[in-house]
């Protein structure tokens, strides 16, 4: 497996991709039209879209492919993060928002993460290193929990 930073063709492996996992595991969380917003968020032009307005993403592939994606809002946001249902449970989440996070701490991000969890992702997070710092919240008919890292750098003592 390599991670590599996507580029804006990507968006028609990645729509799919992330559009599937959000219909298993958090369109049951999302009121009638939040499942459509969300869905809507997800399509490839909305993906290419993204790329345009400076988000970056980053993604995990092997011979067969594309695995895995994180994308980033704002050099800050944690706004996508999907795994491929078949390559669960074997790090590669942890490896994509590692490998992020640093490319976000090269580009001037002074250690402040933020991400709205999807209520079923939330001990992935966790261990991930993100804090809650609210309670579960709906928006539009998304349910979501809004968390946090902090990351002390050298250079803040």
């Amino acid at each position: 497996m390599k991670i590599r930073k996507s580029i804006q063709q990507d968006a028609s492996v990645i729509s799919p991709l992330i559009t599937a996992l959000a219909e298993k595991y958090i369109l049951p969380t999302c009121t009638g039209e939040g499942g459509k917003l969300l869905l809507a968020s997800m399509t490839i032009e909305s993906i290419e879209q993204y790329f345009t307005d400076g988000y970056q993403y980053h993604v995990a592939e092997d011979a067969g492919g594309i695995m895995g994606v994180v994308g980033i809002k704002n050099n800050a946001h944690l706004y996508h993060l999907f795994v491929a249902e078949a390559h669960q449970g074997q790090g590669i989440s942890t490896q994509l928002w590692e490998h992020a996070k640093e490319a976000c701490l090269q580009k001037g991000n002074k250690g402040v993460f933020t991400v709205n969890s999807a209520l079923n992702a939330k001990n992935v997070y966790l261990k991930l290193g993100f804090s809650p710092t609210g309670c579960i919240r709906e928006k539009s008919g998304i349910k979501d929990i809004p968390m946090q890292m902090n990351i002390y750098l050298n250079d803040d003592k």
